[in-house]
């Protein structure tokens, strides 16, 4: 593995860092369409803040947006992000131009992970048809693909990519065993399972867990208002107990929290299932804004 060289779809707080981790192992090059972003990276700056000069000019990292320098590589790695849009459907345009790119280039034996966070099924069902109509193989028998949520956490400096637990999911042993000796040149802790869509589902819900929860809090902190009760002297209360969960009311952000529900209510919603709590809890949060301000 060590002697392959990673091509790394996608420079921004998800792919950036796996290219800085792995490129201190072997050769790494990092291919993004934004050319003012490349063109950052080339000179050494990040200006997202997140890593030093001395990282992003490591001899075994390339940073390019030339299409022709990603051809024929061993291993792809697929970091794009995944937002919905206005009515709060999955936008999976960039993780098609993505796999359409990597599909054109692909060779036989050629191993594909996908880290952007999606709903279960996608990689299979939506993403690898694309690979295999652009490149002419067919997967399983000329190439193999995996899944590997990110859990990145821009600007913790104890939560790193070395440090997590970093979860990896293939449909078949070969793969999966590829994978983990890949991932723990980079990462302490590997937890590998044998399904890509369970792997694909472990990533959604740890933000959707996450969202209910806070929406429960933040309920509950309306509801004290009205009681003329102070919300953080109950919830320290409550907190006094063992197996209380301690979450704090306020605005729900970021890339993964807000976005991630509406990811899983799509796919359910494929199978005529309509989730209640989890688009109670992603709609009482969008509303805490309101109410704060």
């Amino acid at each position: 593995i060590k002697d392959m060289t990673i091509c790394i779809i996608g420079a921004g707080y998800v792919g950036l860092p796996l290219a800085i981790a792995f490129a201190k192992h072997q050769k790494v090059i990092c291919y993004d369409v934004n050319v003012h972003r490349i063109s950052e990276l080339q000179s050494g700056k990040d200006l997202n803040e997140q890593h030093t000069k001395k990282e992003i000019t490591q001899n075994n990292l390339l940073f390019t947006h030339n299409k022709k320098l990603i051809k024929n590589i061993s291993i792809y790695i697929i970091t794009v992000p995944t937002p919905i849009n206005k009515s709060n459907q999955p936008d999976l345009s960039m993780l098609e131009s993505a796999s359409s790119l990597v599909g054109q280039s692909l060779k036989k034996n050629t191993l594909v992970i996908y880290e952007s966070t999606t709903y279960p099924g996608c990689t299979e069902d939506y993403c690898v048809p694309i690979l295999e109509k652009n490149s002419n193989l067919e997967f399983s028998k000329d190439f193999a693909v995996a899944y590997s949520p990110e859990r990145v956490n821009p600007g913790d400096k104890i939560n790193t990519l070395e440090s997590i637990t970093k979860i990896v999911g293939a449909n078949d042993s070969k793969t999966l065993t590829k994978i983990t000796k890949l991932y723990k040149t980079i990462c302490k802790s590997i937890y590998p399972v044998n399904k890509i869509k369970i792997a694909e589902s472990a990533k959604v819900i740890e933000n959707i867990q996450r969202d209910v929860n806070i929406a429960l809090v933040n309920e509950l902190s309306v509801l004290f208002n009205k009681l003329n009760i102070p919300t953080n002297e109950v919830l320290k209360a409550a907190a006094s107990k063992w197996n209380f969960h301690y979450y704090k009311p306020g605005l729900v952000g970021g890339h993964c929290i807000g976005i991630d529900p509406y990811y899983l209510a799509y796919k359910a919603e494929q199978h005529n299932y309509f989730p209640q709590l989890i688009l109670s809890g992603r709609r009482f949060n969008e509303n805490m804004g309101r109410y704060i301000a």
